[in-house]
């Protein structure tokens, strides 16, 4: 189960996808008000009311135990699933993950504000979108015409720009200090992954967790950034081979 961040959808695991659809089944979800989701008016989208939705969604697949990937806001909604249903999981992954209180961080602060995000939202052209996904990028080569048309479309395009701003200004960090302890005695099978080149979340966040989760293990993977999915794939795929593998025969 692979969960995405803010500013993104399942989209941002298509390169990965194809290193692991041969060993698992793969399912890459779309966040309520990201890709191709539900944008019910009026619905929670802090990062435990997703967590919660996810819950449900397993049950209503019927999926017992699975192994769960996520990235960026992705993996503090993995990180809240985790310890509030460890029996579901095989493994843990969280790649460039939000967690405890060193986030939000820039231009998702920017866009929390009243006024910044107004001027934010009003000038949110192709361009200032286009500086903001390049900086989290390593090889900024990747940024394709194809790729940028679907970032655009999760912060831009009708329909979306509400969703949006409704997920950024629910994100809230005490949701991920409030399990805090939890994660001290988590025992489901934990790994790491961190971008050295991810500007936007600090170091400190990987190795603390690191720390902290029982048993965890941290790489660090070169010249990626925050997408590391679109930096380094291969990379990122062998890593999650290699976990996913230990992690299912032991």
């Amino acid at each position: 189960m692979l969960v995405h961040g803010v500013m993104s959808s399942s989209f941002i695991w298509l390169p990965v996808i194809p290193y692991l659809e041969d060993r698992w089944d793969v399912i890459a979800v779309d966040l309520m008000g990201c890709g191709d989701s539900d944008r019910l008016q009026g619905a929670d989208l802090s990062i435990r009311a997703h967590a919660a939705r996810l819950h449900e969604f397993v049950n209503a697949i019927g999926l017992n135990r699975f192994h769960l990937v996520g990235h960026d806001v992705g993996g503090g909604i993995s990180q809240i699933f985790a310890v509030r249903h460890p029996e579901r999981l095989h493994s843990l992954t969280l790649v460039n993950t939000v967690a405890y209180d060193f986030w939000p961080v820039q231009p998702i602060i920017a866009v929390r504000t009243p006024f910044l995000r107004q001027l934010a939202m009003a000038t949110l052209d192709i361009g200032m979108l286009r500086l903001i996904v390049r900086r989290a990028l390593h090889h900024k080569d990747r940024l394709t015409p194809e790729l940028f048309a679907r970032f655009h479309r999760e912060v831009s395009a009708r329909g979306s720009r509400r969703s949006f701003l409704r997920f950024t200004r629910s994100l809230d960090n005490a949701h991920l200090l409030e399990i805090s302890v939890d994660l001290r005695r988590l025992s489901v099978p934990t790994l790491v992954i961190r971008g050295e080149q991810d500007v936007y979340l600090s170091v400190e966040i990987s190795r603390r967790l690191n720390r902290e989760i029982p048993g965890s293990r941290l790489v660090t993977v070169g010249e990626a950034g925050h997408f590391i999915q679109i930096d380094q794939p291969e990379q990122l795929a062998d890593h999650l081979i290699q976990h996913l593998s230990e992690a299912s025969s032991g």
